[in-house]
């Protein structure tokens, strides 16, 4: 190669912005391409879906109703692990509330 020979650089890898992809379809779960991943932009109550993982607020706040009477507050970067067996509904505490989901991969028996 000569040594005045222009350098070709690759073009950066593309990232993908979850929060915006999310509020591309309000209030549905968006699963993300190649992988378990899912998020949520919530625009009022939304029951979550029967699958164990940890769920974090990505951008907003939310809360959980749970079973029992309980719930969880969700704030920025806060997550909690809900499980297949625990019916749980999300609700925005303020406007662009965005959820991920990270389930956990069934094991086989």
């Amino acid at each position: 190669m000569s040594p005045h020979a222009p350098i070709r650089r690759r073009p950066p890898p593309q990232t993908l912005h979850l929060a915006r992809l999310a509020q591309g379809t309000p209030g549905e779960w968006v699963t993300l391409p190649g992988g378990l991943l899912r998020v949520l932009a919530l625009g009022g109550k939304v029951a979550g879906p029967a699958a164990s993982g940890w769920l974090t607020c990505l951008t907003g706040e939310a809360v959980l109703d749970l079973p029992h009477g309980e719930f969880v507050r969700l704030r920025p970067a806060e997550g909690y692990r809900v499980t297949s067996g625990e019916a749980w509904v999300a609700l925005p505490v303020r406007s662009g509330t965005v959820l991920l989901l990270v389930p956990e991969e069934e094991r086989g028996s």
